[in-house]
C-alpha cells in the first residue's frame, strides 16, 4: 500500500472523504492542500526531506478567491510535478468529463486514473488505488468509451491554437497577420482558411460557431 499520499483538493468534504478511504486502505501519511501552489511546496519540501510522496490525488478545477496564485488548475500542477518525478502515480480526480481534456491527462501527462466525482466515487477511487498497486491504469466505468474513441486522436496544438482565437472573436481574416505576429506557423490565409475546413469536415460542424461550440463540449479549448 502508499505509504505517503498527497491530496490537492480545495473543498473540506471531499477532502475529508478521501482521506477517510485513504486511511481504511492502510496509508500511514496523508496530506493535503487547498491551493496548488501549497501542495507543490509540500511535494517539494518531501523530497528535500528525503520523504517524497508516493502518490497525488487531485482534482483539476479550483475555484478562485482573493488568493493570487501561480499554479491555478489540477491540470497545471500534475504537469509540475511531473517534471519534477515522472514516476509518482497519479489518481486525478474531477467531475470533469469531456474526452479531449481525459485523454490528453493520460497521453500528455500519463496519469495513472481518474475517477469521475459522483455517486459511486468512493468505490471506484478505492479500486482505482488498488490497480496502480499492480501497475494498471483505471478510469471510471462510464467514461471508458473515451480512451476507446479515436474521436479527436488527429488534433494537434496548431489546430488547438486556432480554435482558441476563433473562439475569443479573431475573425478568420484577421488570423494570419496575428500567427505572424506570434510567430505561429504556417500562417498563411490559405493555409488557415483550409485547416478551418479541415476541423469542420473532421467534426462534421456545419459553420465556424457550431465547430467552436462543439470543440468547447469536447473540452479542446
Amino acid at each position: 500500500m502508499f505509504k505517503k499520499v498527497l491530496i490537492a483538493e480545495d473543498f473540506d468534504s471531499i477532502n475529508i472523504a478521501v482521506k477517510q478511504t485513504l486511511e481504511q486502505l492502510g496509508v500511514e501519511e496523508i496530506h493535503y492542500a487547498k491551493y496548488c501552489d501549497d501542495a507543490l511546496l509540500k511535494y517539494k519540501k518531501a523530497i528535500q526531506d528525503n520523504e517524497p510522496f508516493d502518490l497525488l490525488i487531485s482534482d483539476l478545477s479550483f475555484v478562485a478567491d482573493y488568493r493570487k496564485v501561480e499554479i491555478p488548475s489540477g491540470e497545471k500542477l500534475i504537469e509540475v510535478i511531473k517534471k519534477l518525478n515522472s514516476d509518482i502515480k497519479v489518481i486525478v480526480y474531477s467531475v470533469e468529463d469531456k474526452s479531449y481534456t481525459i485523454k490528453s491527462l493520460f497521453k500528455e501527462q500519463n496519469i495513472d486514473a481518474y475517477v469521475h466525482k459522483g455517486r459511486n466515487s468512493i468505490s471506484q477511487l478505492k479500486t482505482a488505488i488498488e490497480s496502480l498497486l499492480y501497475n494498471k491504469k483505471f478510469i471510471s466505468p462510464e467514461l471508458a468509451h473515451i480512451l476507446q474513441s479515436k474521436s479527436t486522436n488527429e488534433i494537434d496544438n496548431y489546430d488547438i491554437e486556432l480554435l482558441t482565437h476563433l473562439a475569443s472573436g479573431v475573425a478568420l481574416e484577421e488570423m494570419e497577420p496575428l500567427f505572424k505576429k506570434l510567430n505561429i506557423t504556417p500562417n498563411s490565409k490559405s493555409t488557415i482558411e483550409k485547416r478551418v475546413a479541415k476541423l469542420k469536415d473532421y467534426f462534421k460542424a456545419n459553420n465556424n460557431i457550431h465547430l467552436i461550440a462543439i470543440t468547447k463540449d469536447l473540452g479542446i479549448i
